[in-house]
């Protein structure tokens, strides 16, 4: 039979995000996935109100944190990570491509030489199909390439947490038009994702709440097949592909992107303090594409 974590997930207002708490019910160890570190872009102010909630859910219930786990590094929000592991000693862990990332978004920041990019900023990088443990679950991660390069699928019992690569069915699939993304490869993507057993509950990265409906993040993946307006009406791979990039081409650039990558491509932690004790985003100008003045 195979196993049913107990999943909560806590909703981000403010960037659409959504947290999962993921816990073996035989053990009580849990792991964090995707935590927000909340930033306010018009003051420039951090806090951990939403790092500190997820930590008081573990600890109301008992819990013990084995893992906080990043799906990929994120371009709408700042990754808790850093905060976690310092606050309670989990270890952190992400997709081992995330070195092809942090390559990437180094020279597009000029980051300064010491900058690593070998991922060593995370205590674990997961290969394709590697398995560990929450308790005494197994935890299978899933390469998931399209939207970012480093995108990866946690696949825990009867549950997968798929991150961006596919929102609620009345949502679609993720863009793929960020600096290493492909609409080819998130196709190739999806297709694994749905290859799941039929009754496998996902778990999304995001939600937008079309039409204003309420914040929703659970579907399966016959649901997904049936009813994604993507995957339901774009049924092979060229169509996919010139769907998702005509769409893209009308999206403007999340408005964090390049204030959350620089963040989360170092595990979450902010940029050192400077001589005079205070911290700086760098933004790179012109980097992006053309600007939409509309």
């Amino acid at each position: 039979m195979t196993p049913s974590p107990l999943i909560d997930g806590f909703y981000d207002e403010r960037t659409g995000s959504i947290q999962y708490v993921v816990a073996d019910p035989a053990s009580g160890h849990c792991a964090i996935i995707d935590p927000v570190l909340d930033y306010d872009e018009k003051s420039g102010s951090t806090a951990t109100h939403s790092a500190d909630a997820l930590l008081a859910h573990v600890a109301a219930r008992g819990w013990t944190l084995q893992w906080v786990l990043d799906t990929h590094p994120h371009a709408d929000h700042f990754s808790a990570a850093g905060y976690l592991k310092r606050k309670t000693g989990a270890p952190t862990g992400i997709g081992a491509k995330i070195v092809d990332v942090q390559r990437l978004w180094k020279d597009l920041y000029n980051l300064p030489r010491e900058f690593r990019t070998d991922g060593s900023q995370w205590d674990r990088l997961f290969e394709d199909r590697q398995v560990f443990q929450i308790g005494t679950l197994p935890v299978e991660t899933m390469f998931t390439p399209g939207h970012t390069l480093a995108s990866v699928a946690y696949r825990i019992g009867d549950a997968a947490f798929i991150h961006d690569t596919l929102f609620m069915p009345d949502s679609g699939t993720a863009r793929a038009d960020f600096p290493g993304g492909s609409a080819k490869v998130l196709w190739n993507s999806i297709q694994r994702i749905l290859s799941l057993p039929a009754e496998t509950r996902l778990f999304t990265g995001h939600d937008y709440r079309p039409k204003g409906r309420p914040p929703a993040w659970e579907s399966t993946v016959a649901e997904q097949r049936a009813t994604n307006i993507h995957i339901s009406q774009f049924k092979d791979e060229p169509s996919y592909v010139d769907m998702r990039e005509a769409r893209d081409r009308t999206l403007p650039m999340p408005k964090l992107i390049l204030h959350a990558l620089q963040v989360n491509i170092a595990g979450g932690e902010l940029p050192a303090p400077e001589a005079n004790g205070r911290r700086y985003l760098k933004i790179p100008l012109d980097s992006l594409g053309d600007c939409a003045w509309g």
